[in-house]
């Protein structure tokens, strides 16, 4: 690599970004809760930055976009009519699009260099038509796209030096944080997923539902309007909802006594075994499960209990390796089980850098 990219992730209520060098080496930056501390809204938070870079000369600023819409390609240059049609996509990620597109509007404004647009749904194109398209009438042109794409992405870089010639089997990789969702890989791509449409849909996450009876939804929408519902839908569902209000956070239900944050994780951890076995039955199998994301890289007690009735496929995690969050998890007798840490960053550098070599 001989250039320098900066690589952001901007979301609703806080900013991340990752300075490559040509060196290989890195710098992290990070400004949460902005808002409600130290920033006071996103303009303070690139102020800041732009101090900390300390006059860097960059080449390039790689966005994290979560949902591309109708984009086919990894990444595009974010010209005037590229700007213009995100900004048509908003609604299908109210909770995401709108964060991270002022990224984009700030960096326009700070730096003179190009800026890249690297979509999260776009690893999920090689999809077929059984796993995207959706039972309704096919002239709404409402499709199934998948998310988390960019971390699938980057763990399919991962899998051939960890796996060799067996990565390009059927791999389940279950990305696993506040937004959760799980990807069937086959010759490395994507061939089926769990989210849909939008970020809300697929397993239950920390403020998200996941998928819902249209029945609910309708009941939903007879007793709120619309803004009250979307509001519920991204910020009041999922496992907060499951644990009566406590919290949202996996690790702070983790550290709960109470019975309800305990209802709250093996709701989560039962939906997580049931779509591998699903995504198992519909692919004819499976050959190794990999974790990912927050929850899946360092919650050992969440991975056992979702192993746990998983040995009718052939996997069983080994107690030492996944206390100790080790690369490899599995006992002897057993199908790969592995733990990958999350680096969109790394994949979003990378998309950047392809597009300007």
């Amino acid at each position: 690599m001989n250039q320098t990219i900066l690589t952001i992730n901007s979301g609703s209520s806080s900013l991340k970004a990752e300075l490559f060098l040509p060196d290989d080496t890195r710098r992290r930056f990070r400004y949460p809760q902005i808002g409600h501390g130290q920033y006071a809204d996103h303009a303070a938070a690139f102020d800041q930055l732009l101090t900390e870079l300390d006059e860097v000369s960059l080449d390039a600023v790689g966005h994290r976009l979560v949902h591309g819409g109708d984009a086919v390609e990894p990444a595009r240059l974010i010209d005037d009519a590229e700007r213009s049609r995100l900004a048509t996509i908003m609604q299908l990620a109210p909770l995401h699009l709108p964060g991270n597109l002022l990224g984009v509007d700030l960096c326009r404004e700070r730096f003179a260099v190009p800026q890249i647009a690297c979509f999260d749904t776009a690893f999920h194109v090689t999809m077929p038509e059984l796993s995207w398209r959706l039972p309704i009438p096919r002239h709404t042109g409402l499709r199934r796209f998948g998310f988390h794409g960019l971390n699938y992405a980057y763990v399919a870089t991962q899998l051939p030096d960890l796996l060799g010639e067996a990565a390009r089997g059927k791999i389940i990789v279950a990305h696993l944080g506040s937004g959760a969702s799980l990807c069937m890989m086959e010759a490395l791509c994507s061939i089926d997923t769990t989210m849909g449409f939008t970020p809300a849909g697929g397993i239950v996450m920390g403020t998200r539902s996941g998928d819902l009876d249209p029945g609910v939804m309708l009941e939903l929408a007879r007793r709120h309007d619309l803004s009250q519902l979307s509001d519920m839908v991204y910020h009041h569902m999922g496992l907060l909802a499951l644990s009566d209000n406590e919290s949202s956070d996996m690790s702070a239900l983790l550290d709960s006594t109470s019975a309800a944050a305990r209802f709250a994780i093996d709701y989560f951890c039962r939906q997580v075994s049931g779509a591998i076995g699903s995504l198992a039955a519909k692919s004819g199998g499976v050959d190794a499960l990999v974790f990912t994301g927050g929850i899946g890289e360092h919650a050992n007690r969440v991975r056992e209990q979702i192993c746990r009735p998983l040995k009718f496929i052939g996997f069983a995690l080994d107690e030492q390796a996944n206390k100790s969050h080790s690369t490899w998890m599995h006992q002897p007798s057993s199908k790969s089980i592995l733990c990958i840490p999350a680096d969109e960053e790394r994949m979003i550098c990378h998309l950047t850098q392809a597009l300007f070599p």
